[in-house]
This record gives structure tokens, C-alpha cells and sequence, in this order.
């Protein structure tokens, strides 16, 4: 049984289940969460082919990224741009000092912190990643409005989600 679309925001109050069955609300198709992580995966797939000339992993990848943007970063902040807690985050800088692209240090301000910065190595990484991004905008199919509209769109979503998940959803 395919459920029936949804009508339109002017028939329909805001928030309203679709109309059909309770069952269609457990149906695999219709979770925006597994459509969202089904884009995910599909992303990393593309990133594990455009990335391999340059060694990096998705993850690692977002790391320099965030290094090139911003230069020497605390960990915690770095944590914080990427959405990543330390448990995981460490593994990836330990992998990337490892490579030589990244060196972490104790911060001098404050010895409590580890700052993070990308090497020479590093930051020459950067200019041999300048084409990534067009060959991702590529592989989606999209135009530039299309995908920015899209990432506005996103990021409104995150931002409600982060508000829902602190008042308990």
C-alpha cells in the first residue's frame, strides 16, 4: 500500500499526519531520517573516490577543511565546527598527525587545551583539494542555486532539530 502524498500546507494544518493508515508512518520510505542517512552513505561513496588521490577520508577530509578555514583551532572548538565529540575526534587527528598533516600542541594560554594546526604538508594538501568540491557538485546532478537552496533548507532542519532535541524533543 503506497501512502497517499501529502496535501497541501493550505488544506492540511502544520504538523498534520498524512492521511492513510497509521502503518504508512512505519513504512522505511517514508522516515526523512533514512532518507537523510540513505544520502549520507551515498555521499561517502562518492567522497571515498574523489578523496583517494589526496589519502583522506571523508571524516579526515572535513578535519582539513576546518583547519584550512580557520587555522590553529582548539580541539574543543574544532569539535564544535564539526559536530564531533572528542572520543571521536581524536582518532581522526591522531591519523592525520600520523600522515603529516596536522600537528597538536598544548596551548600555551591554557595547558588544559590542545590546539590543533595544520602542518606545511597540510596546508599545501589544500591547493591539491581545490577541485573536490565541483566534482561533488558534479556527481549530484544539481545546480548551484539547486544545492544552496538544498543546504539552507538543511540547515533550518538541523537548527529545529537541535532546538527539539534540547527541550526533549
Amino acid at each position: 500500500m503506497t501512502p497517499t502524498p501529502n496535501p497541501s500546507p493550505a488544506t492540511e494544518p502544520a504538523g498534520a499526519p498524512p492521511p492513510g493508515s497509521a502503518d504508512d508512518w512505519l513504512r522505511l520510505d517514508q522516515q526523512i531520517c533514512f532518507s537523510l542517512h540513505a544520502t549520507s552513505r551515498a555521499f561517502n561513496g562518492v567522497y571515498r573516490v574523489v578523496l583517494k588521490d589526496l589519502g583522506l577520508t571523508y571524516p579526515q577530509y572535513l578535519v582539513m577543511l576546518a583547519l584550512w578555514e580557520h587555522g590553529t583551532l582548539p580541539v574543543k572548538k574544532l569539535g564544535e565546527h564539526l559536530r564531533l565529540d572528542s572520543g571521536t575526534l581524536s582518532p581522526l587527528l591522531k591519523r592525520l598527525e600520523a600522515a603529516g598533516l596536522v600537528c597538536r600542541e598544548r596551548s600555551t594560554r591554557d595547558e588544559r587545551s590542545v590546539e590543533v594546526r595544520p602542518t606545511e604538508e597540510g596546508t599545501a594538501l589544500r591547493e591539491r583539494a581545490q577541485d573536490v568540491p565541483r566534482r561533488i557538485v558534479a556527481a549530484t546532478g544539481f545546480g548551484i542555486d539547486e544545492i544552496q537552496s538544498l543546504r539552507a533548507r538543511l540547515d533550518r532542519l538541523t537548527a529545529a532539530l537541535d532546538t527539539a532535541a534540547a527541550n526533549g524533543a
